[in-house]
């Protein structure tokens, strides 16, 4: 053991359970590694506008102060939650509804004008990829945040669960009533309708929500001060906006649970399957 080792054998104790005491596995380091280049690429591919980002620092001056701290700290609380007991196969269904939902989404707001974006894309492609990212965050959170909760479905959450999304529709319809008549935005309200009436678990649905509307709170927060994209009632962010970040949450977590139903049903038929002889 080397002088230094001896002189902190604690610190090195504590670095070297780091992984164990986050919950980071194989899988957390593919992840955070596919993040990395996802992001890498984006500044790439649209690069112009992180070059028209780093203008406004003054790189010879008080740099800090134009630093965007409150970006820096989603991307890393984001990097931690996703890297906590990752797990590739699981996570690439979160992922792949991430993608599809996120894309609809996107693509519902922007064409509605609902929200805009600074580069006027309806929508824009580099948005596209932070919708499972969060996705992934807001998992790693249920599991993490429903440890201080009662574990059991109970009429507390079933009375938590209507006080929560009753007023949560009825601010849903408030707010996107300009919009009623436009066909994606109809579409909006009969899925919401369809999720809020068929609740299949109080508990995970409400915690779920709670915790989509928490990550989504600093999201909002920082895209419309940031003048990255802009809602039509010009509020940073809107209320309906922050708690519609828990609804999307809601509707990605039944969408991945009805996948992994499905593709489990197809390898039970797979393998129920009489095989063909040579």
């Amino acid at each position: 053991m080397s002088e230094e080792s001896r002189q902190f054998p604690d610190s090195q104790v504590r670095m070297n359970n780091l992984p164990k005491l986050m919950g980071w596995t194989k899988s957390s380091y593919l992840l955070m590694s596919g993040f990395v280049l996802v992001v890498a690429l984006i500044a790439y591919i649209w690069w112009p506008l992180a070059e028209e980002y780093l203008a406004y620092i003054d790189w010879e001056g008080k740099w800090w102060l134009y630093i965007d701290w409150l970006l820096i700290g989603i991307f890393l609380f984001m990097s931690l939650m996703i890297m906590a007991r990752a797990d590739i196969r699981r996570d690439a269904i979160i992922v792949f509804v991430g993608l599809a939902g996120g894309l609809v989404i996107e693509s519902w707001g922007t064409q509605t004008e609902i929200w805009t974006y600074y580069t006027a894309e309806r929508p824009p492609l580099w948005i596209i990829p932070a919708w499972p990212i969060a996705s992934l965050s807001i998992d790693r959170m249920v599991k993490i945040g429903g440890k201080f909760l009662p574990g059991e479905e109970s009429k507390f959450y079933k009375y938590a669960y209507w006080l929560t999304f009753i007023p949560f529709f009825a601010l849903m319809l408030f707010f996107v009533w300009p919009t009623m008549d436009k066909s994606l935005t109809i579409m909006s309200v009969i899925l919401v309708t369809f999720l809020l009436i068929t609740p299949t678990d109080h508990r995970m649905a409400w915690v779920t929500f709670l915790m989509g509307s928490a990550l989504g709170y600093f999201l909002e927060r920082w895209g419309t001060t940031r003048l990255c994209w802009t809602y039509y009632t010009l509020e940073q962010p809107p209320l309906f906006a922050i708690l519609a970040h828990g609804m999307a949450a809601v509707a990605f977590w039944r969408s991945a649970r009805v996948m992994k139903l499905t593709i489990q049903k197809l390898k039970e038929i797979l393998k129920l399957a009489p095989q063909k002889s040579l």
